[in-house]
C-alpha cells in the first residue's frame, strides 16, 4: 500500500463511524389494571414499542392522531408499533378511552 492510499484511508475511516445510526431499541408497555405502565415512555424515532395485555378485558394501544394502533389485544396478547416521527404521541385504549398514555420520541 502506498502512502497516499494509507493517508486517504485515515481521512475516510472516521466518516464511516459518524455516519452510522444507533440501533433501534424495543420498549415494553404493560396493560394491567386498566392502565398503561409506564404511562409515559421516552423513545427514539424508529424504536419499537410492544404493548402486552395482562388484563382479562381486551385493550388497544391507539395513537390519538391515528399514527399507530396495536389492534385488539386479548389477555396475554402483545402488539408492537414503530414510532415514525419525533414529538409527543398521546395514545389511549379504543375500548376504554379513560386509559391514556404518552410516548415522547426524539
Amino acid at each position: 500500500m502506498d502512502r497516499r492510499t494509507f493517508l486517504g484511508g485515515l481521512l475516510v475511516a472516521p466518516l464511516a463511524f459518524f455516519g452510522t445510526r444507533a440501533q433501534a431499541a424495543t420498549h415494553n408497555v404493560m396493560i394491567e389494571g386498566f392502565a398503561f405502565s409506564p404511562a409515559t415512555l421516552d423513545v427514539s424515532v424508529g424504536d419499537t414499542v410492544v404493548f402486552t395485555n395482562a388484563d382479562n378485558a381486551p385493550h388497544t394501544g391507539t395513537a390519538e392522531d391515528g399514527s399507530f394502533d396495536t389492534g385488539r389485544l386479548n389477555n396475554g396478547q402483545s402488539g408492537e408499533v414503530t414510532i415514525g416521527s419525533a414529538g409527543d404521541h398521546p395514545y389511549k385504549c379504543a375500548f376504554h378511552p379513560a386509559m391514556q398514555g404518552l410516548i415522547r420520541a426524539t
